[in-house]
């Protein structure tokens, strides 16, 4: 198979400072969210995660990859300045991996698959044609590390045939929420997602996400928490969009998930 254009760690875009909730009070957070939605739907919530400890020195990098057997590709990460498998130092109330810290590994934005070895398989590329990789360091609860700059935590590439994304435009990846939560796991559902060559602002670009049909603007590229769910099946939609309210194009700035939240005992 013929490979095309590996772009590795850092290119041509803006450097961000991330900030998890420092110097926010809780209202100042709620309102980076502004929620729209219809009389008697106010039980969703979303509100910034404060708390999680900051990994500014951990990067990750993309040693070699390789095809294997049936279709499979084999991924030789290095990480620097983080612990894969540890637990993150963080008691947030969010679903947990006991598995510890790891690797989001997303393609074409599709659900991720964690990893926590630097080394590992996968089948995410079997289907012919040009495919887009970003991975990135999670914490045990998910929450993507954002560094960027020398220290960067995300390695972002393409490889397969035919015709090629853009990626130094304006790109947004899903991360959470995933899955089926159970029990006390379906109190916060955390949401997150990964952002390339941009960044959020009142003025600038936002990300409009739709829960269970509730509207929320967020003005701040940051973690976020959702309370106040049903049970059952939930419907998140996250767009980007310019300050005119347009979506950005993009073939990743429009994405809907699905997750179920069930009984601890079903």
């Amino acid at each position: 198979m013929k490979y095309l254009g590996l772009f590795v760690g850092i290119f041509s875009m803006l450097m961000f400072v991330y900030s998890c909730g420092g110097g926010h009070s809780h209202e100042e957070d709620q309102a980076h969210a502004d929620h729209h939605g219809e009389e008697g739907d106010h039980d969703i919530t979303l509100t910034a995660l404060e708390g999680s400890p900051q990994f500014h020195g951990a990067s990750l990098s993309l040693n070699s990859f390789s095809a294997g057997e049936n279709g499979a590709y084999n991924f030789d990460f290095k990480v620097e300045g983080y612990e894969l498998g540890a637990q993150t130092d963080a008691q947030l109330g969010l679903a947990n991996s006991g598995k510890g810290q790891h690797i989001h590994f997303i393609v074409d934005n599709g659900p991720y698959s964690a990893h926590y070895d630097p080394t590992f398989s996968s089948d995410k590329l079997a289907e012919a044609g040009n495919h887009v990789v970003l991975a990135f360091l999670s914490r045990s609860y998910h929450e993507s590390v954002k560094n960027m700059g020398e220290a960067s935590s995300f390695v972002v590439t393409q490889m397969g045939e035919g015709e090629q994304a853009d990626l130094s435009t304006q790109h947004m990846f899903y991360s959470r929420p995933k899955g089926t939560y159970k029990g006390d796991d379906t109190k916060k559902l955390l949401l997150d997602f990964f952002l390339l060559n941009t960044d959020l602002s009142e003025d600038g670009n936002n990300v409009r996400a739709v829960i269970n049909g509730q509207e929320f603007m967020l003005t701040e590229w940051k973690p976020y928490v959702i309370e106040g769910l049903p049970m059952g099946e939930v419907t998140i939609k996250l767009e980007l969009i310019d300050g005119a309210g347009n979506l950005i194009p993009g073939p990743f700035n429009s994405v809907s998930r699905t997750v179920t939240l069930a009984p601890a005992d079903s």
